[in-house]
């Protein structure tokens, strides 16, 4: 059997046993889990806010009841039949530690046959959010001792010189490729070196674009968030500028930049009233990156004619590109000496404790990332 802890509906975690699966179907593969982060979505559904990618065609709710977690690190269990392949092109070994994708695109909707991230996919199934445990096999999240990946879910091989505390962070790494998107963009916008960044809401997402932006060659970056632990970690990091978000930030980030504003501004707090926060922070003909709002947490009113007269461009960004994990996983191991990306985890809990885990996650003033692992520790 195998234990997993199994969000029934909002506000109610139940720790449940489930058959581990005798025989896996061709292409499939099954993780012995080594951790699952707890992710702002996953906190979203747990207090009953669970229309994602609302206003959509892919608009959906949470299917209860499902084994939460997206963000994924484990050890290659037990492969099916088949030619069973990780991204690299090589064939995935029983004892391969690696982060699977958190989601498995169809390959053949109009939006797949285009070649679009596989976010846009139309009939995309989101491990930990879209796919229920009351069916077999039911262990399609993270938060549990092992996960069963669904033939097509790309795979990708960690280092052996990255530390599983930072591997386990690859997927919100991953998802910072809206600065390379952003660094596409030609001027008076987008991200060029040397640009003054402000990330608000230094989350994990938020803190993983403070770090990007720092390592692609930011002149400035500058942390916005109401947690001063947060703030403090921002600092430790990447040696960031910080503000405190106290009603005042608009104000004290203006007279930081001589009343310019910032050049970028990466908006991941995932509640209504930051736009209106990133719209203020943002210089003129400027660019914000949007990050957080996946979940529907209601609309935001702000005024149109302000992008166009300001010439503003927004982007919004839906979730990780395959494309990126490579490339994320290589920067980690390059980095890792120099920027403690492990510290950016403040409590680890084991499976079984996995409701104390996502009320430890709600609290911002004294949470960073959040773990569920039976591996890694913290105090």
């Amino acid at each position: 059997m195998v234990l997993a802890a199994t969000l029934v509906g909002p506000g109610t975690i139940e720790v449940r046993d489930y058959p581990k699966p005798a025989r896996l179907e061709p292409g499939a593969v099954l993780l012995r889990m080594i951790a699952s982060g707890i992710c702002g979505t996953d906190k979203h559904t747990f207090r009953g806010e669970n229309v994602q990618y609302a206003g959509t065609a892919m608009e959906r709710t949470t299917p209860f009841p499902i084994i939460q977690g997206h963000e994924n690190l484990g050890v290659v269990d037990a492969v099916g039949d088949g030619d069973v392949r990780a991204y690299d092109g090589e064939l995935l070994q029983v004892g391969d530690r690696v982060v699977p994708a958190p989601n498995v695109a169809c390959g053949h909707c109009r939006s797949c046959r285009r070649g679009f991230p596989y976010y846009l996919c139309r009939n995309l199934e989101n491990y930990g959010n879209s796919i229920t445990s009351a069916d077999a096999p039911h262990l399609f999240g993270g938060w549990a001792e092992h996960l069963y990946l669904k033939p097509r879910t790309a795979v990708f091989r960690v280092p052996d010189e990255l530390a599983s505390d930072v591997a386990v962070l690859t997927e919100i790494f991953a998802v910072t490729h809206s600065l390379e998107r952003a660094a596409a963009v030609r001027s008076p916008g987008g991200f060029r070196p040397g640009d003054t960044v402000a990330v608000v809401g230094v989350g994990s997402l938020g803190m993983a674009h403070l770090v990007k932006a720092a390592l692609m060659g930011a002149g400035r970056v500058i942390a916005v968030d109401r947690s001063e632990k947060r703030l403090a970690l921002a600092r430790r990091l990447v040696g960031a500028e910080t503000v405190l978000a106290a009603g005042d930030e608009v104000a004290e980030v203006r007279e930081l930049t001589a009343g310019e504003g910032v050049d970028l501004v990466v908006n991941a707090t995932g509640f209504p009233g930051s736009f209106g926060t990133a719209l203020g922070l943002v210089r003129d003909a400027g660019t914000i990156v949007e990050v957080g709002a996946f979940v529907d947490m209601g609309p935001e009113a702000f005024n149109p004619a302000v992008v166009c007269g300001r010439s503003l461009t927004i982007m919004g960004t839906g979730g990780e590109d395959l494309a990126a994990y490579p490339g994320t996983l290589a920067l980690m191991a390059r980095h890792a000496h120099e920027v403690p990306f492990g510290e950016m985890i403040s409590h680890a809990f084991p499976v079984h404790e996995a409701a104390t885990a996502l009320l430890t996650s709600l609290d911002a003033a004294n949470a960073t990332k959040v773990l569920i692992s039976d591996e890694i520790t913290r105090p």
